[in-house]
């Protein structure tokens, strides 16, 4: 403050000087404005450093808080926010329906209906293959010991031998002790379970019966008719790209759940139409499902065959036509406007999983794709706007 009313003060000098001092008194009072002028610029470039340094601490608190907060509270936000991502995703399903002349109420009961109608029908279908599976689990663990333990020997560096199961962590009685664990914990993991559930249907419902109220608070937020018109753009786009990306995927990787069925039953694998439920359902998660399915299905098929070509024969074929179906079919569907970086979904993958699990796992890629809408509408310079009437 000193400085610059010292500024203002030499300003004043200078402009007196002018009008009936000599050239030496001007050109004086003009060299000290400079330094003054010169000392304020550097103290002013300090102060704003020093406030960058400070703002960026703040974000940076406000963030680990943030990740905090969201972690702390994911019994509640898991829920409402995979409501949210299913609702955007029946955004165009919910036009289509009002377009008819179905009420609001009655266009979120039925779509939410038929939500819990689908995932009534996987854990159904899941149901009596997993009980069997559960009940066969020792029995399975053991012939998966025996016939892998033939090549695990070969690599030495591992250490394992037949005893290595027969006694100590591995063994089958502290495998059979720790199943009554296992059970446990998911007995305590159901009421939580199922109290998530009841929030996200309840929150599906209230989503698309306000969905268009929701829109127009969001809008009115803004003030100025651009910021508006940006809203509207974002939110359009935002639907209609989760829309249109997960109506095409379903039917694209339903149609793969199909392939690994046929695969799983001409390669002697049990269970085949549960191969294909899995297929379809872990083909959502990028990287991490068609993995482990890969390797499950690798290990399932060298348990069931004698010779290893055939046992691994069911899992090369389920990986290559996956992989032509990622490389070929989607992206000659979909277009390349909506590709994702690989690298940013992997670790858009890591921290959901890290944050929320598996389920974290599942919203990581409509997550990216909102923000990647969000970014494009964002710095569309390059794009013709579409103008709102006056």
């Amino acid at each position: 403050m000193d400085i610059a009313n010292g500024i203002r003060k030499q300003a004043r000098r200078l402009t007196i000087a002018r009008e009936g001092r000599s050239s030496a008194w001007v050109e004086a009072l003009r060299a000290d404005t400079e330094r003054l002028e010169n000392a304020a610029s550097s103290h002013h470039i300090e102060k704003d450093a020093l406030d960058i340094a400070s703002a960026w601490a703040v974000i940076g608190i406000f963030l680990v808080l943030a990740l905090a907060g969201v972690s702390m509270m994911s019994i509640i936000l898991i829920p409402v926010t995979l409501a949210i991502v299913v609702g955007m995703i029946l955004g165009l399903a919910a036009e289509k329906l009002s377009k008819l002349g179905v009420p609001r109420v009655l266009n979120a009961v039925l779509l939410s209906s038929a939500v819990a109608l689908v995932i009534f029908l996987i854990i159904n279908s899941l149901a009596g293959p997993m009980a069997t599976l559960a009940q066969e689990g020792p029995d399975v663990f053991q012939r998966t010991v025996d016939r892998l333990m033939p090549y695990l020997e070969r690599i030495k560096w591992l250490h394992i031998t037949p005893q290595t199961f027969e006694s100590g962590p591995m063994s089958m009685n502290v495998l059979l002790e720790n199943t009554g664990n296992v059970l446990h914990v998911l007995t305590n993991s159901l009421t939580p379970a199922i109290v998530q559930g009841l929030i996200f249907f309840a929150a599906l419902l209230l989503f698309l019966a306000g969905r268009i109220t929701l829109r127009k608070t969001i809008i009115m937020t803004f003030a100025t008719r651009t910021s508006r018109l940006t809203a509207i753009r974002i939110i359009n786009a935002v639907e209609q790209v989760l829309g249109f990306y997960f109506a095409t995927a379903a039917l694209i990787y339903a149609g793969l759940g199909v392939v690994m069925t046929v695969i799983a039953y001409f390669g002697g694998m049990s269970m085949p139409i549960l191969w294909g439920v899995f297929a379809f359902l872990s083909s959502f998660v990028p990287f991490v499902g068609i993995a482990t399915i890969t390797i499950a299905l690798a290990i399932a098929g060298i348990i069931t065959h004698d010779d290893i070509v055939f046992g691994l024969a069911p899992a090369v074929a389920f990986f290559s036509v996956h992989l032509a179906v990622e490389n070929l079919v989607f992206p000659a569907v979909m277009g390349r406007q909506w590709e994702l970086n690989p690298f940013v979904v992997f670790l858009a993958i890591i921290f959901w999983t890290w944050m929320w699990g598996a389920v974290g796992a599942m919203l990581a890629l409509p997550l990216s794709l909102i923000v990647m809408t969000v970014v494009n509408e964002l710095f569309f310079d390059e794009k013709v706007q579409p103008q709102l009437p006056e």
